[in-house]
């Protein structure tokens, strides 16, 4: 059962069909996740006896259908991510880059907050697709090895990063830097909402940036609260 007093990566990490209800609610559980949730519910001016109550019922065992990726390995996690976000990054940046320009073309005369969303946008995915670079080439199979090193099974990897904290560190920096850029792109659209009478064009834009922006939050958890301290704690008690 969710406390008060629990920090917010803390619930969803330890379940994650929580991360249904943080979506709901619009309370940050990946960047901004170390707060209590009695902190974060203040922030949002929202009712915390409701948001505990939904908690409790997407949590139920009979309610909740989501993998707990905090008992599966961390080599099918690291696959997890590459295959599900990584791949959604790809496919998506460029969709909704083309969807910028052309509600851009056609509104942003009008709609100066446009060519800022667009410019951030491109500024955002350029940044996502170095990262999981880095990520996919160096980190994640790294950390694979280093899995299969601390089970007996070969020997123990190399590296040009000693600790794998120094990584790990840049890795979060980066998440920071896109989920800011994200919510600034969330506050330029004033939370996605495209103008009344707004073309087929400018609803799909708006749409695909909301559903960007879920995913890219259950992304940076995985890592951030999930992998990356498990591989950490992994390292520690193997030197």
């Amino acid at each position: 059962m969710a406390t008060t007093t629990q920090t917010v990566r803390d619930i969803a990490t330890e379940n994650p069909a929580a991360v249904r209800v943080f979506e709901k609610y619009g309370i940050d559980y990946c960047c901004g996740g170390r707060v209590p949730l009695s902190e974060a519910c203040a922030t949002r001016g929202l009712n915390i006896d409701n948001v505990i109550a939904s908690l409790e019922a997407a949590t139920a065992p009979s309610a909740s259908g989501e993998k707990d990726w905090g008992k599966e390995s961390l080599g099918n996690l690291a696959t997890y991510i590459v295959d599900t976000h990584h791949a959604y990054v790809t496919r998506e940046v460029p969709r909704l880059n083309e969807l910028a320009g052309k509600v851009v073309s056609r509104h942003g005369d009008t709609r100066e907050e446009l060519p800022r969303i667009q410019a951030k946008l491109a500024e955002l995915g350029e940044e996502l697709i170095a990262h999981q670079g880095k990520e996919e080439v160096v980190l994640f199979p790294y950390i694979g090895k280093f899995e299969r090193y601390a089970s007996g099974d070969g020997a123990k990897p190399r590296s040009c990063f000693g600790t794998i904290d120094h990584p790990i560190k840049m890795m979060t920096q980066d998440h920071d830097y896109a989920g800011n850029l994200m919510a600034e792109i969330r506050g330029l659209s004033q939370d996605y909402t495209p103008p009344a009478g707004a073309c087929p064009t400018f609803r799909a834009f708006y749409a695909g940036l909301h559903e960007f922006e879920q995913d890219l939050h259950q992304h940076i958890h995985l890592e951030n609260n999930v992998l990356f301290p498990r591989a950490l704690v992994l390292e520690a008690s193997a030197v």
